[in-house]
């Protein structure tokens, strides 16, 4: 049978693949076709063709899939951040536990059996809608030519006009509603990527879920004169430069919004998709704003909140997860993996503005923390300073660099560097490409007693677990967390301990 572009067929879909995607087969050729889920009995049509698979596109479902649910979103077919909302949430929660426990399998090598054994029920949201304290906004212009802001349609930089994604702050709708009111009628431009004209790039919002406090970060097509001390320039010559046309008026438009604590922009003048520049500068309020996180006690089963908690303050640029709710469980879960009792040795490698690491520190004897962006070790040194934590240190560089050369350093062995070079736990919370091979083998090295994986990816997490296994480690529990509602992301989180020797 030849298939070839734009032939349409009528096809059950069986399957979901790892990008939301469903999966049909006609004698035996496998369709993708986004947008279709299992039990779907849809019409498609062949997009891409492969030798042994091809993509198609839905056209007309023809007798809907019992899991399939009205969407919420008018625009979620045509947006990329919401893969499966047409899915039923506790639909969605089976695929991401299953596709995590797949990729250890597949990838990983590990038997069926045991990671079914060890794997706990996947922590779900009561309401998985309204969870992200951050967005960023891109601005553009139409095809009629109307000023829009919105989110880009999947695989595109093509800007769907819409200012109140269900997944975001309720707050965000009135913020983009005033920048754009304001761009319109001071004639403020936004920037345009094939001509690189235009002053308004994007707009980044963040809000403190326990705080109530709001950040508005715009960022412009500007940076020409870099501020500080290399052209001379001073704090209050920066603050108060006028960088979009009538700023005041903006400005005290937008601080009437209740909450509202921070306004910057950002330079990014360079022709790149890279949203932010290097430089931000606050033209009202307050550098950053403060969000709480709370630890919570759990046996697996239910998670109650303790009277431990740690305050963070975010700046435009810092990392900080989008989903507080679920961060809070997904690192009182790695918490508890960690088996602390106070007087333990604990490096917490790619720590970010130290949320993991201070989550730590409530319960570990000295934690170490290693990230690369110096900015965000700035904000962890501040965090565990307002939040009158002593036990922890930080240290800038990749991780993959750090911890080898601290590792093989031949300084004085004191009593700390030698706790350092051979702590009971270390933590990872890796970016999506994983752990860097020279890190996974200093941590071998470093033999720890347990080891607490966080990841955002389960391909590279089950790559580096199978390298962390082969050397001498065995995985003891493993609990999937719902960061990421409505889309195929997902987190989880793994302990590892020592690999028992045999006894004869």
């Amino acid at each position: 049978m030849t298939f070839q572009k734009n032939q349409i067929y009528t096809v059950e879909i069986e399957d979901i693949g790892a990008e939301g995607e469903g999966i049909g087969k006609i004698e035996g050729f496998s369709l993708f076709v986004k947008d279709a889920l299992p039990g779907d009995r849809a019409k498609v049509r062949l997009t891409k063709v492969k030798k042994n698979y091809a993509y198609a596109r839905l056209e007309e479902i023809l007798e809907p899939s019992p899991d399939r649910v009205m969407p919420r979103c008018p625009f979620h077919r045509q947006c990329g951040g919401c893969q499966i909302q047409a899915l039923s949430y506790e639909k969605q929660l089976a695929f991401k536990q299953s596709k995590v426990e797949n990729n250890l399998v597949r990838i990983g090598g590990f038997a069926p059996e045991k990671i079914r054994e060890i794997m706990e029920p996947i922590i779900g949201m009561e309401d998985p809608w309204r969870y992200r304290n951050k967005a960023q906004y891109p601005f553009g212009y139409s095809k009629e030519g109307e000023l829009i802001t919105g989110f880009y349609a999947g695989r595109t930089h093509s800007i769907i006009a819409n200012t109140d994604c269900l997944l975001g702050a309720r707050e965000n709708r009135e913020i983009l509603e005033i920048l754009l009111k304001h761009m319109e009628r001071y004639h403020v431009s936004a920037y345009d990527e094939a001509t690189g004209q235009g002053l308004v790039r994007h707009v980044l919002i963040r809000k403190g879920f326990s705080s109530g406090e709001l950040m508005v970060c715009i960022v412009i097509n500007d940076g020409k004169g870099k501020s500080g001390t290399k052209n001379g320039r001073n704090d209050s010559e920066v603050r108060g430069k006028r960088w979009i046309p009538e700023q005041n008026k903006l400005v005290d438009r937008l601080a009437l919004l209740h909450g509202m604590t921070s306004i910057s922009v950002n330079l990014n003048p360079e022709r790149t998709n890279v949203i932010m520049g290097p430089e931000t500068v606050t033209i009202w309020g307050r550098d950053k704003i403060r969000d709480k996180m709370h630890l919570f006690r759990t046996d697996g089963s239910e998670f109650v909140k303790t009277d431990k908690s740690v305050t963070y303050e975010i700046s435009p640029r810092s990392f900080y997860q989008v989903n507080p709710v679920q961060a809070e469980r997904l690192y009182s879960t790695a918490l508890s993996y960690a088996e602390l009792t106070g007087r333990e040795t604990v490096w917490d490698l790619y720590c970010g503005i130290g949320t993991i690491s201070l989550f730590l520190a409530r319960d570990a004897g000295q934690v170490y923390g290693v990230e690369v962006v110096p900015e965000a070790i700035e904000d962890a040194r501040e965090n565990a300073r307002k939040n009158h934590i002593a036990n922890a240190k930080f240290f800038v560089g990749k991780a993959e660099e750090v911890l080898p050369a601290f590792y093989e350093k031949e300084a004085q062995m004191s009593e700390e560097a030698e706790a350092m070079r051979h702590p009971d736990v270390i933590v990872v919370d890796p970016p999506r490409k994983g752990c860097d091979e020279v890190c996974l083998r200093t941590i071998l090295r470093m033999r720890p007693e347990r080891i607490v994986y966080v990841s955002c990816d389960s391909a590279t997490l089950a790559r580096d677990l199978k390298v962390l296994c082969e050397g001498g480690y065995e995985l003891k529990r493993g609990r999937v967390c719902d960061q990421f509602c409505q889309g195929v992301h997902v987190e989880s989180v793994w302990l590892l301990g020592r690999e028992e020797p045999c006894t004869v």
